[in-house]
């Protein structure tokens, strides 16, 4: 996709109000304002978006324009660009040279405003996106701690990630992507801590993108970042907690926020710090510790409880005489691996009807599936009450999974080694085991072995994975990241 031609700015304000009336739409957009000023015997006009900001704002800047039409006297010996220039009561303003960058801006929701003989023109940054208020995140809750997070407008979250880290090497690099979205994509990273290179490449992917608009916004940038392909495990981390984006800039990650998405993307990541939560570092280490071990468990059962259970259904001679009562006590005409597989998908259309239900009917709807559909699907032989009970706690360890998108990926793999050991035994369970190792042994993101600090190891890295440490006791940051400072305490 080819750049552009500059449409340079002219003299004639004539030219100019043609252009940037068939380029955005004056007239036709409702949303597009137009007013024509005349200043010191000049016409000036100035164009913004009704709905990217405030009223008031804009009205208050018409005004201090006008009263310089009182001074006129005062003011012979400086031009008029020049006066405008300085009577302009904002905090940032900025010249431009060409149609498209006025045109970008203004989209953007800044004032843009020609002067009649001039061949630049001024930018103004009075925007205010519509949007919430900050909030606690759903998916990311804590007992005790912060309770605002990101939200949809990207001037907001800088704002929000620079009150947690008030270090002038902090660095917040704005650049745009889309030919016709223009979305706003901050990189934001400490200018010391993080590698040089990672910066570098990050910066180099997002330039090469060539598309029309980020439509899904994080999301779309993310599958132009790390080509993952049909590889279904995470390979960012996402975030909507500004608590949590901050301690990874402090290790040396960078940050990507994206406008329109409340949700921050980390790099680079390894699988566990998919598997970490906030709750872990809002208690004691000893507590934090033992709930890593509780999470650790429902992640573990959520991909390998429902194949072993299978497995030990077609072989019980594998389990010891102690554990004898494994297995379904009555005899169904339906298939094991198809009870299974009708169970685990019946949870997966719960869930996805959830995502869709109203809020007031989300219960009504559990009551139904609870009662209605479990139990009776039971009562008529069905499903085996055994399979309800395993099927739900893989579920319930889906759910404990601090990420949502590496909980879908264990389940697809769940299923796919269900069906391994229905197919070959205990051979297909160590297969599917063994190939699910290796695909998370192979998978890299962002160059970052996905498995660190296990493979390759790193004994220091591996405890801190295993325990959860206290902050006095973390001196040295990841070495995974490269962090160019690697000290976090000063000795």
């Amino acid at each position: 996709m080819s750049e552009p031609c500059k449409t340079p700015i002219v003299m004639k304000l004539e030219q100019n109000r043609k252009v940037m009336n068939e380029r955005v739409g004056v007239g036709q957009s409702f949303d597009i304002g137009f007013r024509t000023l005349h200043l010191l015997n000049h016409e000036v006009n100035l164009y913004y978006v009704t709905g990217l900001c405030e009223t008031p704002i804009i009205v208050e800047l018409m005004r201090q324009l006008f009263e310089m039409n009182e001074f006129e006297s005062e003011s012979e010996m400086r031009s008029v660009f020049q006066q405008i220039k300085d009577e302009i009561p904002h905090q940032q303003v900025e010249v431009v040279s060409s149609i498209e960058k006025c045109i970008t801006q203004l989209l953007s929701g800044l004032v843009v405003i020609f002067v009649q003989g001039e061949t630049e023109a001024f930018i103004v940054d009075v925007r205010s996106y519509p949007g919430r208020t900050p909030e606690e995140p759903d998916t990311e809750k804590v007992i005790r701690g912060s309770r605002d997070g990101y939200t949809e407008n990207i001037i907001e979250n800088t704002a929000l990630t620079r009150r947690r880290i008030r270090d002038e090497r902090l660095r917040h690099e704005i650049m745009q992507v889309g030919e016709r979205s223009k979305t706003d994509i901050c990189l934001s990273y400490i200018q010391d801590v993080a590698d040089p290179g990672l910066v570098k490449l990050i910066k180099k992917e997002i330039k090469n993108i060539k598309i029309d608009g980020l439509s899904m916004a994080d999301k779309t940038l993310e599958e132009f970042l790390v080509h993952q392909g049909r590889n279904p495990f995470p390979l960012v981390r996402y975030s909507e907690r500004p608590d949590v984006t901050a301690a990874h800039l402090f290790e040396g990650h960078v940050v990507i926020m994206v406008d329109t998405s409340p949700s921050m993307i980390i790099t680079p990541t390894t699988y566990f710090h998919h598997v970490q939560h906030a709750e872990e570092f809002r208690q004691s280490p000893a507590v934090g510790t033992f709930v890593r071990w509780v999470r650790f468990f429902g992640i573990f059962a959520s991909v390998f409880l429902l194949p072993l259970w299978m497995l030990f259904v077609m072989q019980p001679d594998l389990l010891p005489e102690q554990l004898s009562f494994i297995g379904p006590n009555e005899e169904s005409t339906i298939p094991v691996i198809i009870q299974i597989l009708l169970a685990d998908l019946g949870l997966e259309m719960l869930r996805i009807a959830a995502i869709h239900t109203p809020t007031p009917l989300s219960t009504a709807m559990g009551l139904i599936a609870a009662v209605l559909i479990g139990q009776i699907a039971i009562d008529v032989g069905m499903f085996v009450p055994e399979v309800i009970l395993y099927v739900a706690v893989s579920a319930i360890g889906s759910y404990a999974t601090p990420s949502y998108e590496l909980s879908v990926a264990n389940k697809m793999s769940r299923v796919l080694l269900v069906i391994f050991v229905a197919m070959f035994g205990i051979k297909g369970f160590m297969i599917g085991m063994t190939l699910y190792i290796i695909i998370l042994a192979h998978t890299k993101s962002l160059n970052t072995p996905y498995l660190w600090p296990f493979l390759p190891f790193n004994a220091k890295a591996a405890l801190q994975i295993v325990l959860r440490m206290s902050m006095p006791s973390l001196k040295v940051r990841p070495s995974i990241v490269h962090p160019q400072n690697n000290q976090r305490q000063r000795s």
